[in-house]
């Protein structure tokens, strides 16, 4: 898919108004970041780096591109696009630096998760794909990981493409399986992202048979492998009762029911009970898959409550994040080069959580004597003498000294000059993001009231910033 479109509108014309004031060329480091974590938790799950890449690697305006826009009328008349501009963006070669943590990596507010950098006309005309990608994958990965935490070890299959917006299913289900899903329902995604795929059957193969106990029979007959059974067709107590007669047939012909699946109901109740028939019958191999609007909140309560299952599908309230549906970062100039040297930018607000930050910003993360996060330092890379103490964005009187502390640098490239620096496989992501999840401390892990995780500015950056705040306000009046 070319991407050269997938943009606003008003990125566009703001290319023209670079190009036509002779500033298309200028270099400048732009950043992303988010300002709350999603579903008010301790942390989230960076996600969508391997999509940027192939996003822009291949990025250009060809003919059909260019002849769209050309067609493009201005509110008040003739074309909006100057055909000099056109023929500059027919020509253009996408030469951008992107730098970014390694995927699954576990990033928090106000620190830079994609640093951008380059020919501002190319850094402004990324931006909304950009964000559309990050955004949403991170914030999937997220949910997914905090699923994936509340079900304690058991499999959890992503069930979501019907419910998805769009083809949002698509990113949706990778993004599933780099926080933890062992698989998913949507085969075009596995083929595409090389994610394991899982499924069962559905009422309507129930109910296209005379009996319920006749279409056990024979889907067992046709998977014989790989028998998962739907038991909550008509009742459950008899859905259970015809798939352990079922599965007895199949240990005669040698061959053994993968599990049941229940999908209504009181689900720890009916698990506990047919978890008590199947044992009885001799059948403790035989798992059980829950599913049923589940997310977080309810796989804990039902295992709290003693539910007996070996497995989760969960779609709906996973596809859609269906608490919290945006996680809302944004993009933001921070320096631009003149002279051959870089020259701070920020943006100053009324909202101090819209103040941004000048610079070539980084993060650097330390780790304490036991090997877990210990606290994030947003730097300026032309800093040449770090200190060691982090100041609050936020409050400048709250500080952390981070002294003596294992440190590395999070943002690294991925692409240089528009080229693929760096790649890692989806398999690599997903075990990544399972080590930095065990490596924060549980009190940041918790779905509920979790601690709040210690990023801020390093105190030569917080002390520029504050500079250029007073300077500003300074001049404005």
């Amino acid at each position: 898919m070319n991407y050269s479109l997938y943009t606003d509108l008003y990125q566009l014309t703001m290319a023209q108004g670079y190009f036509l004031s002779g500033k298309a060329e200028q270099r400048a480091s732009f950043s992303m970041n988010f300002r709350k974590l999603p579903f008010k938790g301790g942390y989230a799950v960076f996600c969508g780096s391997a999509t940027l890449i192939e996003m822009f690697k291949n990025f250009a305006f060809e003919d059909d591109e260019i002849s769209y826009l050309s067609s493009i009328e201005a509110p008040g008349g003739g074309k909006l696009f100057c055909k000099e501009f056109l023929d500059y963006l027919k020509n253009m070669r996408m030469s951008l630096d992107m730098y970014a943590p390694k995927e699954g990596s576990l990033v928090f507010p106000y620190e830079p998760i994609v640093r951008v950098e380059g020919p501002i006309l190319q850094c402004q005309i990324v931006e909304t794909a950009l964000l559309n990608c990050i955004n949403f994958q991170t914030l999937a990965a997220t949910k997914a990981t905090r699923i994936t935490a509340a079900a304690d070890g058991r499999d959890v299959a992503e069930f979501g493409l019907r419910r998805a917006q769009g083809t949002g299913s698509m990113w949706g289900a990778r993004a599933s399986y780099v926080g933890g899903f062992s698989s998913t329902s949507n085969v075009l995604a596995g083929k595409e992202y090389d994610i394991p795929v899982s499924g069962t059957h559905a009422h309507s193969w129930v109910m296209s048979f005379d009996s319920e106990l006749e279409s056990f029979r024979e889907y067992a007959r046709l998977f014989p492998t790989n028998s998962t059974l739907l038991i909550d067709t008509y009742s459950v107590d008899e859905g259970a009762k015809n798939a352990i007669i079922v599965a007895k047939e199949m240990e005669a012909r040698g061959e053994k029911m993968a599990a049941v699946r229940i999908d209504s109901g009181d689900l720890t109740w009916e698990s506990r009970r047919v978890r008590k028939m199947l044992d009885e019958a001799g059948l403790d191999y035989v798992g059980i898959v829950l599913s049923n609007d589940l997310d977080e909140y309810k796989i804990e309560s039902i295992l709290h409550e003693g539910a007996c299952v070996n497995a989760f599908g969960v779609g709906t309230k996973y596809a859609c994040c269906y608490d919290q549906p945006t996680l809302g970062g944004v993009y933001k100039l921070n320096a631009l080069e003149e002279n051959g040297q870089w020259v701070p930018k920020m943006k100053i607000s009324e909202s101090p959580e819209k103040t941004t930050f000048p610079g070539i910003l980084n993060i650097k993360r330390f780790i304490d004597d036991n090997g877990q996060l210990a606290g994030d330092m947003v730097y300026d890379e032309n800093e040449t003498s770090l200190d060691c103490t982090i100041v609050d964005p936020l409050n400048r009187i709250k500080n952390k000294k981070l002294c003596g502390l294992k440190g590395a640098t999070l943002l690294k490239p991925i692409m240089i000059n528009g080229e693929q620096v760096d790649f890692w496989t989806i398999h690599e992501a997903r075990d990544f993001a399972k080590k930095s999840f065990d490596n924060l401390d549980y009190s940041r892990k918790r779905n509920i009231y979790p601690h709040i995780y210690p990023v801020g500015l390093e105190l030569n950056l917080s002390s520029a910033r504050d500079k250029m705040i007073s300077e500003a306000l300074h001049y404005s009046k």
